[in-house]
């Protein structure tokens, strides 16, 4: 295989952008030569981006996998429900895949994927990016290293952010499970991937609560209108107005996520335009979304480790905590900061902070974007050490099956739901 690696890119929304524009700043490594989008438009703009030939520009991941062979990497960034299609195929084409996360909402697809990739000896890496960060990859680190003992349970929050919900849960693309997936599948299967990472065992039960609380009709304040640029009474004041969380970043020149969801086309007109006519202009209100709004996971794992999760977008900033509570030791993540506190005695403090913020931190997930991208062409071309960070799809599965075991739990009002039972009955 040739060192310098050809990408095909299917799916050039934000994230499909996102990984595109890490693995142009490893030229010697890759080019990016094929792409595929339903939206005419997104693919004018990406082939122009990256000097795609006219010829290599396909108007669906269909049309891009009916053809031969194209590249070596197949980067697939579609929506939730279309990942089995196209991965399937890409892989029976010979293709090695960076595949979004969730693999699918469907235990039995997530699978057969992971079949088909060991049958063709290539590598499925999912976007779990947290553990490509120097934050998570360093707790991993300490975890390993004996510094807490044995782990014996782990807490963890993941504050969504009251503005990141309405953007993505309740206006977005993953605002109804039956176009693309429950929420602590969708949105935290990355947290389900770093508990059974820094567990280190399978999981053997789940329980879960969760509802969608606000996000719904019966609490629109008085007068709300069906979207905001319809002269709502409450425009100015609505923490969700698109004028405080779109129109205003406008304002001040910013296009960057989420607003180059809104529109890709970085300009004060064609925003305004897609407020007016586009679904996130809607009043959170009046959507059609059906995800929780918040929940909570309870999971056994082997040997009796045990962990707690709660999901919440009622946080005014967006940002994950995790405490990992050892026989010797607690650690406490944060923002970056990583605290280690070992049991010694109780006069003195001993505890060990480590800042794990670095130039990579400029980039997407606190450097996981362009980590996973970096560490999929190393691993392609013969120069990763392959280690605990990599996430495979046979490794992936597993935060799927806690998730989507915790959302029939969810549904079932909290009944324990034995992973290896939920296994059996959806593979």
């Amino acid at each position: 295989m040739s060192n310098k690696l050809k990408i095909a890119v299917i799916g050039l929304g934000s994230r499909g952008n996102a990984y595109s524009e890490y693995a142009a700043l490893l030229p010697d490594e890759c080019e990016i030569v094929a792409c595929a989008d339903v939206l005419p438009d997104r693919v004018k703009r990406f082939g122009d981006k990256y000097g795609v030939d006219e010829k290599m520009r396909f108007s669906s991941g269909e049309e891009l996998l009916a053809q031969e062979q194209l590249a070596d990497i197949a980067f697939i960034c579609t929506m939730d429900r279309l990942h089995y299609g196209h991965a399937m195929a890409a892989l029976e084409r010979g293709y090695h895949l960076l595949l979004e996360k969730p693999i699918s909402p469907v235990l039995s697809e997530c699978i057969e994927i992971a079949d088909l990739a060991k049958k063709k000896g290539l590598e499925v890496i999912v976007c779990h990016v947290l553990r490509y960060t120097n934050e998570y990859r360093k707790l991993k680190e300490l975890v390993d290293s004996g510094a807490i003992g044995d782990v014996v349970s782990i807490e963890a929050h993941e504050r969504v952010a009251y503005w990141h919900q309405a953007h993505s849960f309740v206006r977005g693309n993953w605002s109804n499970s039956k176009r693309s997936s429950p929420m602590i599948l969708q949105k935290s299967c990355h947290d389900m991937d770093i508990l059974y990472w820094l567990a280190g065992k399978k999981s053997v039960a789940v329980s879960s609560f969760g509802s969608l609380t606000h996000f719904k009709a019966s609490e629109a304040p008085e007068g709300a209108t069906e979207r905001c640029t319809e002269a709502c009474p409450h425009y100015f004041t609505c923490p969700y107005s698109v004028d405080k969380n779109y129109l205003e970043w406008g304002r001040r020149g910013v296009f960057t996520w989420p607003m180059d969801v809104v529109s890709q086309v970085p300009t004060m007109e064609a925003l305004e335009e897609a407020l007016r006519t586009g679904p996130y202009g809607r009043c959170v209100y009046y959507c059609d979304n059906d995800v929780v709004d918040h929940q909570v996971v309870n999971v056994l794992f082997e040997d009796g480790v045990t962990a707690n999760f709660n999901m919440s977008p009622f946080t005014a900033e967006g940002g994950r905590k995790i405490t990992v509570m050892g026989t010797k030791g607690d650690l406490e993540s944060f923002d970056d900061d990583i605290v280690f506190s070992p049991f010694i005695d109780r006069f003195s403090d001993h505890s060990v902070k480590y800042k794990t913020e670095d130039v990579e931190d400029a980039f997407g997930h606190g450097g996981g974007d362009y980590g996973i991208v970096r560490d999929l062409l190393a691993l392609l071309n013969g120069k990763y050490d392959v280690g605990s960070s990599l996430t495979r799809v046979s490794d992936s599965i597993e935060s799927h099956v806690i998730a989507l075991a915790a959302e029939e739990s969810r549904l079932n009002g909290g009944k324990l739901i034995r992973t290896e039972d939920y296994i059996k009955a959806n593979s």
